[in-house]
């Protein structure tokens, strides 16, 4: 009977021991979050209007509203993946930029030298600024594309193409600002 009730306060006292542990464990992990993000001391996080200035890169063009969709993309991007506050003001990290390329080119051929495939490019200037920790600042430029087949027209195929090119401009803003892993 002794020797049972040792195993079972030995099994109690690891059973402490091992949450003690995973507590210290998670209280080092500090900041992070499951998603990767370092957002340090920050609490809010502020996204300012991306004019659409694609007009001035020859070949691209202006498409309405492309301005507040890719702002409202990346500010969701950021909410889902952090515990950040959206601000219009004031945040303790600031992204900021313009759209500067908004383009399709032809990408392949067929045989009889007709248009197979195009390519829609969008480019962003983002400059990043953290006012907790203003080594990490940066400006920097993001580009993604989204091929289609030149059959289609693009106002066809323009809604899985924003939500793809969004998709990885956003992840991709992300992990340069706050995905220190």
């Amino acid at each position: 009977m002794a020797m049972l009730f040792e195993h079972s306060m030995k099994k109690k006292i690891s059973l402490k021991v091992g949450l003690l542990g995973l507590v210290f464990f998670l209280s080092g992990c500090g900041a992070y979050n499951f998603s990767g993000a370092d957002i340090g001391t920050a609490q809010s996080f502020q996204v300012n209007f991306f004019q659409n200035y694609a007009d001035q890169t020859p070949g691209s063009t202006i498409v309405p509203g492309l301005d507040r969709d890719f702002t409202l993309a990346l500010q969701d991007m950021i909410n889902n993946l952090t515990s950040l506050s959206l601000t219009g003001s004031n945040g303790d990290l600031l992204f900021e930029g313009e759209i500067i390329e908004y383009k399709v080119i032809p990408m392949t051929a067929t045989s009889d030298q007709r248009t197979a495939q195009n390519r829609l490019t969008m480019s962003v200037n983002v400059r990043f600024f953290n006012r907790t920790k203003e080594d990490v600042d940066f400006e920097r430029r993001f580009s993604f594309f989204y091929d289609f087949d030149a059959a289609a027209s693009l106002t066809s195929v323009q809604a899985a193409a924003h939500e793809e090119i969004f998709e990885r401009l956003t992840q991709d803003i992300f992990n340069a600002s706050l995905g220190n892993w």
